[in-house]
């Protein structure tokens, strides 16, 4: 999972305001789509002494046995072929490293935070030697990077994304290089889905996908995959024990097109600081028996400004400070908006920039739908 340090310390500055937050639903509020991260992610590492240039100290893909019997040998079997070893040099002394897996023909994915500040990569495959790779694009709200490479081995093919979130308690492995030990396999279940995981300017990744399956720094960028050889998603990090985050195979399918094409990707934004309506805040509004999302700071400019209503005043519960007078969104187009992560998860994966969606409301104690045209998301504070 490594990075370069502007990299480590975006990460390590958005864990620790999650942490200063406590209870993120109720502070960690965001102008923006996101909220506050639920996990702290692992910090990039530095290179493992024991992998060298070569990438042989550290083992070599030659020590597995590809006759081997069994559901997780079949799977490390059908793919392996397909997941790079990553080795970035930067302006740091030594290289850092970690994992890509195969998207389309000359076409690697893995994450933005591996090749940061990157001035050459290469890449490795079961099949062959050190390939350089070329940055294609990236995308820092995703963590996503896609890397062209010529000359890919012919058994390097790629791997395909599921087009859903998996269902909890679905079978996953991780293959990446772990600490640079290359071609690591370890396997769980998907623990969790809809996740968000921290970003930069305070923003988050929607729509991450949970795993007990142990991911280690060297991990970050690797695929996680369904027994199948199907990406459930592109490994992120990990925090705590037995917690590992990956993005999301729907979010990857949106974001990685784009950066084909483009080399960036524009995400929607509403312009709004988010709250979860917690029990003091419905019983300040006089919300009874409702979910959905509290807009408590409509942002001065932005593309809610008129149309979407913030805090209006205070009030005291159980001794404790409330905002009131915000809106209370539970519902966008058809999709009912329960949570945050609900929220972003609809933004990031079913809206653009420019589109103009109903916004269903409950304001004043009565529900209305409003019409709200989204803009793009500012560029991030490096």
């Amino acid at each position: 999972m490594d990075s370069s340090d502007s990299s480590r310390r975006r990460f390590l500055a958005a864990c620790g305001t999650a942490l200063a937050a406590g209870t993120a639903g109720c502070s960690g509020s965001l102008f923006g789509d996101g909220e506050q991260s639920d996990t702290t992610p692992v910090d990039p590492e530095p290179r493992s002494p024991e992998a060298d240039g070569d990438g042989d100290a550290a083992g070599d893909f030659d020590q597995f046995d590809q006759s081997a019997d069994g559901t997780y040998a079949d799977v490390y079997r059908s793919t392996i072929d397909s997941i790079a070893q990553i080795q970035v040099y930067t302006d740091r002394p030594a290289p850092s490293s970690g994992t890509g897996f195969v998207y389309s023909d000359g076409h690697v994915v893995t994450n933005q935070h591996v090749v940061e500040g990157a001035e050459a990569v290469f890449l490795r495959f079961t099949d062959g030697g050190w390939l350089e790779a070329e940055v294609e694009g990236t995308d820092v709200y995703s963590d996503l990077a896609v890397l062209s490479v010529d000359g890919l081995p012919e058994s390097a093919t790629p791997l395909p994304l599921l087009e859903s979130d998996p269902t909890v308690g679905t079978e996953v492995v991780a293959i990446g290089n772990p600490f640079g030990r290359v071609g690591a396999l370890t396997a769980g279940i998907v623990s969790g889905v809809n996740r968000t995981l921290p970003g930069p300017n305070e923003f988050s990744i929607p729509d991450a996908v949970q795993t007990d399956a142990p991911v280690n720094p060297g991990n970050s960028g690797g695929p996680l995959l369904t027994l199948d050889g199907e990406v459930v998603g592109v490994v992120n990090s990990g925090g705590g024990d037995n917690i590992g985050f990956a993005i999301s195979a729907p979010l990857t399918r949106r974001v990685v097109p784009a950066l084909l094409e483009d080399g960036e990707f524009e995400h929607a934004y509403m312009g709004v600081r988010l709250q979860t309506l917690g029990p003091l805040i419905a019983e300040a509004n006089d919300i009874d028996g409702q979910v959905g999302v509290y807009i408590a700071v409509v942002r001065d400019g932005g593309p809610s400004d008129g149309v979407l209503q913030g805090n209006s005043g205070s009030t005291t519960v159980r001794g404790q400070s409330v905002d009131t007078g915000g809106d209370l969104v539970v519902a966008m187009e058809d999709t009912p908006i329960r949570t945050r992560q609900a929220l972003a998860s609809f933004l990031a994966l079913e809206t653009s920039p420019g589109d103009t969606i109903d916004v269903t409301v409950l304001r004043d104690g009565e529900e209305q739908t409003v019409e709200l045209t989204l803009g793009s998301r500012p560029e991030p504070n490096r």
